[in-house]
């Protein structure tokens, strides 16, 4: 039988170049946070990364409305897209912090958050580039959930830390306020794994 509906890819494409913007900006955020330099620059470069992803989202809902027949349901991808865009969105918070409470140097454990943060969105990127082949999505979306696992210990143990050491309450506020919100991004990066299981399960 004939498919006479060619197959429209217009939305995996957005959905790559969201990805793809995941990395850039989570990479920067890491090299950020490991070599303490040129913040305002750095910062401003993110909140570029940022608002491309932005736009490629927009893109994602104008495309939505003028499709007619959608490569899966329509719930799922507004919620795809709008999941990708909230990881970057606390990837810059993240950055932005470090510019708006002048923060002198970050905790030991920004950068590894931030390291699992390019982790999660690398598997993003490749589950996204997999959408039919269910299993390979599925691995990607375990791995994912296991990295997210990984960032909560890591950030309980960090503010453990700090609450028993750290005499100045400024500064405690401003760490934990840091790493709650990079701990935030690997929550989002799970909820968006949690939707890309969601979608290949329904189309299974």
């Amino acid at each position: 039988m004939f498919n006479l509906l060619p197959r429209d890819d217009a939305f995996e494409k957005i959905f790559a170049e969201m990805a793809g913007y995941l990395i850039e900006g989570s990479q920067l955020l890491e090299d950020t946070l490991r070599n303490y330099t040129d913040l305002e620059a750095r910062v401003r470069r993110l909140k570029e990364i940022e608002h491309k992803c932005d736009e490629a989202t927009h893109r994602v809902l104008v495309k939505l409305n003028q499709t007619f027949i959608t490569p899966f349901d329509r719930e799922d991808i507004h919620a795809l897209a709008s999941s990708l865009d909230d990881v970057l969105d606390y990837v810059y918070a993240a950055g932005e912090r470090l510019t708006t409470y002048n923060i002198d140097a970050p905790p030991p454990v920004a950068p590894d958050l931030a390291a699992i943060i390019v982790r999660q969105a690398k598997q993003l990127q490749s589950a996204v580039a997999r959408m039919n082949r269910h299993q390979d999505v599925l691995a990607c979306t375990v791995e994912i959930n296991r990295l997210e696992n990984e960032a909560d210990g890591l950030a309980r143990k960090q503010l453990g830390e700090l609450f028993r050491t750290e005499r100045d309450p400024i500064r405690l506020l401003k760490m934990k306020e840091l790493i709650e919100v990079l701990e935030t991004a690997t929550d989002k990066a799970e909820d968006a794994a949690n939707v890309l299981e969601t979608i290949v399960l329904k189309m299974a």
